[in-house]
């Protein structure tokens, strides 16, 4: 009988040396803990030719050398062919759900309207007031969905339904660095500045991309992470050590 996820998932080329594995299309934990397992069984038993894996929402992309694959396994019609059987023959013996490894990252954040500008508009637009609006932001235990936009930009759900806010009509020329946003039932920290639309009801001292560290991005795919309310001062406190390379 056939497994599960293969009659379920879509497996089709985006390119000649990538395809993509998707088992459904919506944002979705259940979905993107079928992503992460296969990612991590591909990493933990790669093809010959793998070059890099990208985890989305619901998909996973897979990269190779199309010339490696081919040399590594002749009796396959094609490099395509044999990624794509290496493949189901992971997704017919995946580790169960329990097994698959996670990190929980905790993370402060000045919800201080010199920090947050848009938390009164989110506040007002859901009938709330800021204190609870900052509650219901930091009550949940997040998933990373995926990076995106900039490097480092990790896609966190689900937010509260309470406080689910769509993005500004017109987006800001300039976000800090270190900014929370919120996009409808996302919410993501601005890991560089630049220019976004999300709701702004935070900030971070924590530095979240270094392009100089072995791993760049703070948040992987697959991570959990959870917020927790810090003053204005101490954030300010928090933001001069990070500067001088001293926060952990």
């Amino acid at each position: 009988m056939p497994s599960p996820l293969l009659t379920r998932m879509r497996l089709f080329p985006i390119a000649d040396d990538a395809l993509t594995v998707e088992f459904g299309q919506a944002i979705s934990p259940a979905l993107h803990e079928q992503v992460c397992r296969l990612d991590q069984a591909l990493a933990a038993q790669p093809f010959a030719g793998l070059r890099e894996t990208v985890p989305a929402y619901a998909s996973l992309g897979v990269f190779y050398a199309p010339d490696r694959v081919a040399r590594a396994y002749p009796t396959y019609p094609s490099a395509q062919a044999a990624v794509i059987s290496h493949i189901e023959g992971l997704l017919r013996d995946l580790p169960p759900a329990d097994g698959f490894s996670r990190r929980r990252i905790t993370l402060p954040v000045c919800y201080d309207l010199r920090c947050g500008p848009d938390l009164p508009f989110v506040a007002q637009q859901h009938g709330l007031c800021v204190e609870e609006v900052i509650a219901r932001h930091t009550a949940p235990v997040y998933r990373v969905f995926m990076l995106g936009f900039l490097p480092g930009f990790a896609y966190l759900g689900l937010v509260d339904e309470r406080i689910a806010t769509p993005r500004r009509p017109t987006p800001r020329p300039h976000v800090p660095a270190g900014s929370v946003g919120i996009a409808g039932r996302q919410t993501g920290i601005y890991p560089t500045t630049s220019p976004g639309g999300w709701q702004l009801i935070g900030r971070t001292p924590v530095r979240m991309f270094d392009p100089f560290a072995p791993q760049p991005a703070r948040l992987q795919p697959g991570d959990e992470v959870c917020f927790y309310p810090i003053p204005y001062e101490e954030w300010l406190a928090a933001l001069a050590s990070e500067a001088k390379g001293e926060w952990r």
